[in-house]
């Protein structure tokens, strides 16, 4: 085909035509195929996946949670102490995030005066009263420099003294958590969920007629919709440590899952739970851990207001409620016919490539017309017969069907 040929070849326009193919081993590939694509249709996306099921996208969930427990310690600071809910869990609503008090560094005794900053802060050291600059505070520092240097140790350095709550606060690491019998603390998430386009609401506490059921019930293996927690055990499906994970905290992520099938009894909808560590992916992680500061004020019989400053570390937990599986019917039914005009395809690849007389059919499915051939219009059908105008002795043109 010369350039010119090649250029006009654009202006070609191709129609389908439809070859009746009698060869066996082609046509039954091809419905072997069309079966498999149906089986899939009918069998996975339908009878297994319920792909026929209409899908309520608006779930509506909420979330109350109650801790309850009890701890006895006797510290420096704190002296002999009892621990209750009011004292340990924050905040004490009771909202789909809470936290876990499981140690903490108390400072006692804080008054608004002056003192050495804490040597641990980084600009906060000094040799002359020039090195403090009356007015400034370090980047981390706890309070106002006053502009004199505080020496100190004799060597010569010493620590810039600061307005601040003083005394400042210690930086001790920990040893041991403070509530370590927090292990065996209990939490109650109540998740209640409602589909309002199927009218349909739903709560993970198992209706039960045994009223003591929830007082000792404990969510495992064995009981797998109890409702109450351990938190040691929560903290366990993370593949971690309770007592580690109290001295530095953390935090852990409690997702209930709903994949409710309406065409089964309602009794039958059941949430599933899975717990992960949402602070630490990595060994070792340097962002691991959660803690905050807090205090609590109080006057003396002079009016004087003094704090108690409290870093506490603990577990943060996050429940996330109200997840469900979406499987989109027009998606799978798409799908399919894709899959079935991938199976003619493959059958034509076979028929006009792979086999013997592979030349034979591409010469019937593939055929090239000219309108402005006159040899064409003598040959043209009528009513189904040869028109009586072609030339004598030549032979009837081999049968086509257009379309």
């Amino acid at each position: 085909m010369d350039c010119r040929s090649r250029c006009l070849s654009i202006f070609d326009y191709k129609t389908e035509k439809f070859v009746i193919a009698k060869n066996k081993k082609v046509g039954l590939l091809y419905r072997l195929l069309q079966l498999g694509v149906l089986g899939y249709l009918l069998g996975w996306v339908f009878l297994v996946k319920k792909g026929y099921q209409a899908v309520d996208t608006t779930i509506q969930s909420s979330v109350i949670t109650k801790v309850k427990g009890v701890a006895f310690t006797n510290t420096s600071e704190l002296k002999e102490h009892l621990w209750d809910v009011a004292d340990y869990v924050i905040p004490s609503q009771g909202e789909n995030v809470f936290f876990v008090v499981t140690h903490m560094i108390v400072t006692p005794h804080q008054r608004q005066t002056t003192c050495a900053e804490s040597p641990h802060i980084p600009g906060a050291g000094c040799s002359q009263d020039s090195d403090c600059s009356k007015g400034e505070a370090a980047d981390t520092g706890n309070g106002v420099m006053t502009g004199k240097c505080l020496l100190g140790g004799g060597n010569g350095s010493g620590t810039c003294e600061i307005f601040a709550w003083c005394p400042v606060e210690k930086p001790t690491k920990p040893t041991k958590p403070l509530l370590a019998k927090a292990e065996d603390f209990t939490v109650y998430i109540k998740n209640s969920i409602c589909f309002p386009k199927f009218n349909f609401s739903k709560t993970n506490v198992l209706h039960t007629e045994n009223p003591n059921f929830l007082k000792f019930c404990r969510f495992g293996s064995k009981t797998p919709y109890c409702p109450i927690f351990r938190l040691g055990t929560i903290v366990s499906y993370t593949g971690n440590d309770f007592q580690k994970m109290a001295m530095e905290g953390g935090v852990i992520g409690i997702e209930i899952e709903w994949n409710c099938d309406l065409d089964q009894a309602p009794s039958a909808c059941r949430p599933h739970y899975s717990f992960r560590r949402l602070d630490k992916f990595t060994e070792p992680s340097a962002t691991a851990g959660y803690n905050f500061r807090f205090a609590k004020y109080y006057h003396d019989v002079d009016g004087v207001e003094f704090r108690t400053l409290m870093k506490v570390y603990g577990i943060r937990f996050d429940v996330l409620a109200g997840k469900f599986n979406i499987i989109p019917l027009m998606v799978n039914v798409g799908t399919a016919l894709a899959l079935m005009g991938a199976g003619a395809f493959f059958c034509d690849f076979v028929l006009l490539h792979l086999i013997k007389k592979s030349h034979f059919y591409r010469d019937k499915k593939y055929e090239q017309i000219r309108m402005s051939s006159q040899k064409f219009l003598s040959r043209h059908l009528v009513n189904g017969e040869q028109d009586s105008g072609h030339t004598a002795g030549q032979g009837p043109p081999g049968p086509a069907t257009h379309s």
